[in-house]
């Protein structure tokens, strides 16, 4: 299990690579980048803040009930903070399993999770100012499934 919060970008590519080398016992590999976007037009970059430690730590306590919840060979999560532009990877999730139903669940409950559980504050700077992002009723509602 790899969790990382940073401040630098990531290549997906190359992280899915890594994580996917050498696996012979999994018969799937399901991953996700979340994307920095501009909804409404205007967007200028997306700022994240979060308190070292405490997020790692609650990122992990996410993690490892994946890994309880489901019958994973491994997971990968990267959550990025700072101020991120748009079109920047802000997130990724990867999850190896030996059967796709897992992986893909897994996959989904943690960035659920994520959107809506991790502690990080997100800030979204607009050309006409900046305004602070909440969970949305659909964030909340995606969570009642699990």
């Amino acid at each position: 299990m790899k969790v990382a919060v940073q401040e630098g970008p990531f290549d997906a590519g190359a992280e899915l690579d890594a994580f996917s080398h050498g696996r012979q016992q999994v018969g799937a590999i399901v991953s996700f980048t979340g994307i920095v976007r501009d909804r409404d037009g205007g967007l200028i970059r997306m700022e994240i803040e979060h308190y070292p430690g405490m997020t790692e730590q609650a990122i992990g306590e996410i993690a490892k009930a994946a890994q309880a919840r489901w019958d994973l060979a491994d997971l990968l999560v990267i959550h990025r903070y700072g101020a991120l532009p748009v079109g920047q990877p802000i997130m990724m999730v990867a999850t190896a399993a030996a059967h796709r139903r897992a992986a893909f669940e897994a996959a989904e409950y943690l960035m659920d999770y994520l959107k809506s559980r991790a502690p990080f504050w997100k800030k979204e700077v607009t050309q006409t100012g900046a305004h602070w992002v909440e969970a949305t009723p659909e964030d909340e509602d995606a969570l009642s499934r699990w």
